[in-house]
């Protein structure tokens, strides 16, 4: 196989305080490394196997003037890095300057692929630089988080093949599902793209582009391009993780009774433990492997972009269909709520 993993995720923000504060206070990570450079500093986060690296200063700006905070960077483990560059090129990649002797190639928008190779130790910090262990540093595997389950990209509608043609030809990624879900007069498609080891997983959303504009023509607006739409963190227990995460200050999309009136319908048994998801506003699907829960959490950034899923998966290995137009319509909700 040709990618493995997701080594690490890199954020760029323009108030390193508040965002270190959500991850840590709210979302319980830990704080473990710094790396301070002539134009910017870096702070390693990590729960469980997700390594965050939230980067912010001057050398930035460029990113930050365009899309506001998000993710910049998805780091990806290769077999053999430059094998791996060189598809990416030959699939349309544009290649930039190395990243801590690390190749770095174009993804989707601005946000690109540093290519690092595998097999990583988990417990190591990204290589290349010169990272000083965090005073606050503790035992990073108390948190609820377990790993990053998939990463959600929103891209142009009329390029949501395109995308997916090039992360199968530069990175050996394999279509996965696929999902149309249209609301009222607005309409979003999505690809999901995965690597053989089933640890890379990219869901690609995009508006119809023969609908009316929506939610997903917003996001793209506001981002200045396409951008990470969203982050999904699995954990074991989503119910006590969403209570404890809300009682850190996170806030979740809210989910309308009618939903978990249907939800009875199609759960049929389970009627004791959908009146505990609906008091946790929590979302409930199945597929042919098991069940999946999810909330999403509203943004907590100033463009209203970039947000965050946690999902807990007893067998199921896909995303639900029931789910997808109950995100959209939430977002849809809270996204005119806002005004």
């Amino acid at each position: 196989m040709t990618v493995h993993d997701m080594a690490h995720i890199e954020l760029y923000t323009g108030h390193a305080p508040p965002t270190i504060d959500y991850f840590v206070s709210g979302m319980g990570f830990t704080r473990v490394a710094d790396r301070v450079e002539a134009d910017r500093s870096s702070i390693l986060l990590r729960q469980g196997e997700t390594r965050l690296i939230v980067t912010s200063g001057r050398g930035i700006w460029k990113f930050l003037d365009r899309h506001g905070d998000g993710i910049a960077d998805i780091a990806l483990t290769c077999d053999d890095v430059t094998e791996t560059r060189d598809a990416a090129l030959a699939a349309g990649a544009e290649s930039f300057a190395p990243a801590y002797g690390n190749p770095v190639v174009s993804g989707f928008g601005s946000v690109t692929h540093t290519l690092v190779p595998h097999p990583r130790d988990p417990d190591a910090w990204p290589a290349g630089r010169a990272w000083e262990s965090a005073p606050t540093a503790r035992n990073v595997d108390t948190g609820r988080v377990r790993l990053l389950d998939h990463v959600a990209v929103c891209v142009e509608g009329s390029a949501l093949k395109d995308y997916a043609g090039y992360y199968g030809a530069a990175f050996g990624m394999s279509p996965y599902s696929s999902e149309y879900v249209a609301v009222g007069d607005q309409a979003m498609d999505s690809i999901v793209v995965r690597t053989a080891s089933g640890r890379v997983t990219f869901t690609l959303v995009a508006p119809d582009p023969t609908k009316s504009p929506g939610q997903l023509d917003a996001f793209l607006d506001r981002n200045g391009g396409p951008g990470v739409q969203h982050l999904a963190f699995l954990v074991d227990e989503i119910i006590p993780a969403v209570r404890e995460f809300r009682d850190r200050g996170v806030e979740f999309l809210s989910t309308p009774d009618t939903y978990y009136e249907m939800l009875a319908d199609r759960f049929t048994g389970m009627r004791e433990r959908i009146a505990e998801l609906r008091a946790t506003q929590i979302l409930a699907d199945r597929d042919e492997w098991g069940y999946l829960l999810q909330l999403f959490s509203r943004s907590p950034y100033e463009r209203n972009t970039l947000f965050f899923e946690l999902i807990q998966r007893q067998g199921s290995r896909g995303f639900g269909s029931a789910n997808i137009r109950a995100l959209y319509e939430a977002v849809e909700r809270d996204r005119l709520a806002a005004g």
